[in-house]
């Protein structure tokens, strides 16, 4: 039986809006301290000597376990039958595992994300929706201090399941930005969101680096430093989960099935109407397309600028993690600094020219000499100030050119698309190196991907875009 929506309006005054903004800017804060201390850091580095370990019980059980660790590579090649882990009945070697648990997780977020959305639009439960991934996830996070010793397994589906609940609250929470801010607002909500993202994350990669690097004069392990580290990530999701589910208000939305298994029978008719109706979008699409294409380049400069200062620059592990420090902090400011620009240029310009310094920052790539950490760093610094506000000020944009009541879906598509379509940067690094066995002619290779999103993005007409899709058009953008 359908039930209706909630009658009563709810006050949209500035001062109401501004006490969920600010509440709204606290899940990034408590968001990226799992992305950023567990995924960027510590997991993978922890993982794969754990598969290792598990390899090492099974095939050279007469070998010592610290030994086997430390000669594991060279014990495979002596023994390249050897050296493998069960998943699901596939040998996979260790090295490779952290990769495959996070290949199943972005799967299984192309499948799930869309729904997630659909479920939030037709029920109109946001607030409920977004405390429970969050709580899955951080949950599924803290348990991942209980991997240690041969417990692989564990800890890819500890991780899948918090990769999985991660990315389907933050669909939710984007897809509030709308709701909680005027078309004039947009930018600067957005930026400041991702910038106190980073400032969060960034703190607490920070207190954890201290723990683990003091880890020994505190008596502890370095696997027990690694696994506080990942479960005070957890803790700190939790935590600072509370703030966004004090502040932030559902919205009415028309009547919808009351039991919890019509609502989702519901919500995949809704989300198969939406991806119909996407082409009575097509400027939408267009901007997608764009975004999807340099924040490909975005992604995959990220994901591989560690393995860039290692094998093309011969820099420490310590640069790399100073590295990272630092642009947690510097993208905080660039992330405001960018959403200032957008006031003063308009937010299209001021992405079109965050892609054209995100060109020069990969040519750069090419002239960085061989251990100058002192380059590396400003080469870093330099992707810290554009690399928040890009980000930022495209999901700003991408709110203004989705119809209301249908954000979470739009948002989905948004995130499984960025998802799936990630591959793409990583096989052209694959690619680039597979032919040349160059760093920086991989890394150099990206600006293709910031050309192609920079000529989509100029000739996409967003005042028509935003029109198209019902919304106002700010008076600069």
């Amino acid at each position: 039986m359908p039930v209706s929506a909630p009658p009563a309006a709810l006050d949209d005054s500035p001062g109401a809006r501004r006490r969920e903004q600010r509440g709204w800017y606290f899940y990034d804060w408590a968001n990226s301290a799992f992305y950023t201390v567990v995924i960027s850091v510590f997991l993978g580095p922890y993982l794969i000597p754990v598969a290792k370990t598990a390899a090492c019980a099974k095939d050279f059980p007469t070998v010592a376990s610290g030994t086997c660790l430390d000669t594991f590579d060279a014990l495979v090649l002596r023994h390249p039958g050897l050296g493998y882990v069960d998943v699901l009945g596939a040998d996979i070697r260790p090295a490779a595992y952290f990769g495959l648990i996070t290949t199943i997780a972005v799967f299984l977020q192309i499948l799930v994300l869309p729904v997630v959305g659909a479920l939030a639009d037709h029920t109109g439960r946001k607030k409920e929706l977004l405390g429970g991934f969050a709580y899955v996830g951080a949950l599924a996070a803290m348990c991942l201090f209980f991997v240690e010793g041969d417990r692989y397994l564990l800890g890819g589906v500890l991780f899948i399941l918090a990769n999985l609940a991660y990315g389907a609250s933050v669909v939710v929470y984007d897809s509030f930005l709308p709701q909680i801010s005027t078309p004039e607002e947009r930018d600067g909500v957005s930026s400041r969101g991702w910038a106190i993202g980073y400032l969060g994350g960034g703190l607490l990669l920070a207190l954890n680096l201290v723990l683990y690097l003091q880890h020994e004069s505190l008596g502890l392990t370095q696997g027990m430093a690694v696994r506080i580290c990942m479960a005070s990530a957890a803790l700190w999701w939790a935590t600072f989960t509370i703030i966004p589910l004090l502040r932030l208000r559902n919205r009415p939305v028309p009547a919808h099935e009351s039991t919890a298994l019509r609502s989702v029978g519901g919500s995949f008719r809704q989300l198969g109407r939406t991806l119909a109706e996407l082409r009575r979008y097509p400027l939408t699409l267009l901007f997608l397309i764009a975004y999807l294409v340099y924040n490909d380049g975005v992604q995959t400069v990220i994901g591989n600028s560690a393995a860039f200062a290692s094998e093309a620059l011969k820099l420490s592990q310590d640069v790399q993690i100073t590295a990272i420090l630092m642009v947690q902090f510097v993208a905080f400011f660039g992330a405001l600094l960018l959403g200032r620009l957008a006031r003063s240029f308009g937010t299209k310009r001021t992405v079109l020219a965050s892609l054209v310094l995100w060109t020069a920052i990969v040519a750069m790539a090419m002239f960085v000499a061989e251990g100058q950490a002192l380059q590396f760093y400003l080469m870093a610094f330099a992707i810290a100030i554009v690399l928040g506000g890009t980000q930022a000020l495209s999901r700003s944009l991408f709110s203004l050119v989705i119809p209301r009541g249908r954000e979470a879906e739009y948002f989905s598509l948004l995130q499984i698309s960025d998802k799936g379509s990630a591959f793409i940067g990583s096989l052209t690094i694959t690619l680039a190196l597979q032919f040349t066995n160059s760093y920086r002619i991989a890394i150099l290779s990206m600006v293709v991907f910031f050309v192609i999103g920079f000529v989509l993005l100029a000739v996409t007409n967003l005042p028509r875009a935003i029109r198209a899709a019902g919304n106002e058009v700010p008076g600069r953008i």
